[in-house]
């Protein structure tokens, strides 16, 4: 399963905009805009707050755009608690993952305290969980953001973005990490970049991946 890069995301969900409330918010504050330069010519004074109105309001969707592709890659990460989202922390000790015998790295994992099992894909962007996982997991859907496309065998889909409050496995816990709930996953979940790349460390050794995280854990038994 191959995912597009971070900043591949806004050209695969213009298709989406019309579902999303971003785009609402953008289109209000552009009329907005237009009302105010048409009242502004009778009524100066408020065809001026109407326009600083659109301009803020064209800016806050910016920001919430930003902030968005921001935390898809740790590279520019942002920890925006006071906004509703929650900080991406990954913490534990070295955790070793044996090679499967068909050729990839799973690990059985505590998602939200329910048993899950990863394939660990270092070439997606995104951590991503079947439907099916998420509703046994409780995982909501995060509304008002940028829609989000994925890149499958079948084409591109629209996938939801989620909040995972914990994540376990072996001596790592991962808590507020940022994930997509993707149709025609099956019973696949995939562990992705986003959690890979804000370990200490990672490396594969042999048929070994090593993985090494901050701040030692209890380990969950059973990878």
């Amino acid at each position: 399963m191959d995912f597009a890069p971070v900043w591949d995301q806004l050209a695969h969900s213009i298709s989406e905009l019309p579902k999303s409330n971003l785009l609402l918010a953008a289109i209000a504050a552009m009329l907005l805009g237009i009302v105010g330069s048409i009242i502004g010519r009778f009524v100066p004074p408020l065809g001026r707050l109407l326009r600083l109105a659109s301009t803020l309001g064209l800016m806050g969707v910016l920001v919430l755009v930003v902030l968005q592709l921001s935390r898809m890659d740790p590279r520019f990460d942002l920890a925006v608690p006071e906004l509703g989202l929650p900080e991406q922390t990954v913490a534990g000790g070295e955790t070793r993952v044996q090679l499967s015998r068909d050729g990839h790295f799973w690990l059985r994992a505590q998602l939200n305290g329910k048993p899950a099992r990863f394939l660990v894909d270092t070439g997606a962007t995104l951590t991503a969980v079947s439907p099916e996982t998420a509703q046994a997991a409780g995982l909501e859907v995060r509304t008002g953001g940028l829609p989000i496309r994925m890149q499958t065998a079948n084409g591109a889909v629209a996938a939801q973005l989620t909040s995972i409050d914990e994540l376990r496995f072996g001596n790592v816990t991962a808590r507020g990490l940022d994930a997509i709930i993707a149709p025609g996953l099956g019973p696949t979940n995939v562990l992705g970049m986003n959690l890979l790349s804000r370990l200490a460390s990672w490396r594969v050794e042999g048929d070994t991946m090593i993985l090494v995280p901050h701040n030692p854990q209890p380990p969950v038994e059973g990878i």
